[in-house]
């Protein structure tokens, strides 16, 4: 499976803050392979009932944001939005069930400060549930949206972002250590993620633009964007 690693920097920064839990008991796993344009998928679904007593663990610790109620890496502010606050794993597609399931009228996600993914299998397909709930996604002043994070900002059924935000991107990396440039550019494993940004509304040459673009830099290192640069790719209100 693929994964968008998390940066260096970041995560030796994060080292010494502390580890935040979040609370569960019993689990509900389903498990799903398919082939889609020659990649085989796997889906694994985590249903959770949260209650004290046992701990999941996070990688990075949540943007400071409170809302009425929390869903895995979202933050429910009100009865119409929701935020993004944390990275996302194989649990997220799961927890955005639960949280439309909950509050039904969401029609926003701001994304005021976004680490990534660490499963861009499960990141995509979540991605794809943002946009056909016709979700908007929004990056508020002083936002950032980083790595695989930035794949959920395109999902958004119309997109903003303040002057001020950034957009980190850099290329993904496979378990074994191979990049985008180890494979040719008509695998299938390049394919998949051209074929998503189109489904977000990107024409074939700017996402073939946009992809070129993350995958300029290594995985190890970092490319920061401004609202008007990615603004060059995809529509932006």
């Amino acid at each position: 499976m693929l994964r968008r690693a998390l940066l260096p920097a970041i995560f030796a920064i994060l080292a010494c803050q502390p580890v935040l839990a979040r609370e569960v008991t019993t689990r509900e796993v389903t498990t799903r392979t398919w082939v889609e344009n020659g990649v085989t998928w796997t889906e694994t679904t985590v249903v959770e009932v949260e209650e004290p007593g046992s701990e999941r663990i996070a990688g990075l610790p949540r943007a400071d944001v409170k809302g009425v109620a929390s869903f895995g890496p979202f933050e429910v502010l009100d009865g119409s939005r929701a935020a993004l606050v944390a990275e996302t794993d194989s649990y997220s597609p799961a927890d955005f069930q639960k949280m439309l399931r909950a509050f039904p009228g969401i029609r926003m996600l701001e994304m005021p400060d976004c680490p990534g993914t660490v499963d861009d299998h499960a990141n995509l397909r979540l991605g794809r549930m943002i946009r056909a709930r016709g979700i908007a996604t929004r990056v508020p002043e002083h936002g950032s949206v980083r790595s695989g994070a930035v794949e959920l900002f395109l999902a958004g059924a119309s997109r903003s972002a303040a002057p001020d935000a950034e957009f980190v991107v850099h290329s993904w990396i496979d378990d074994e250590g191979l990049e985008p440039d180890d494979f040719s550019a008509s695998d299938p494993v390049n394919r998949a993620y051209l074929d998503y940004y189109r489904e977000m509304g990107l024409g074939p040459d700017k996402a073939s633009a946009f992809y070129a673009l993350t995958n300029s830099v290594p995985n190890d290192q970092i490319l920061t964007l401004g609202t008007a640069d990615l603004a060059q790719y995809a529509a932006l209100d």
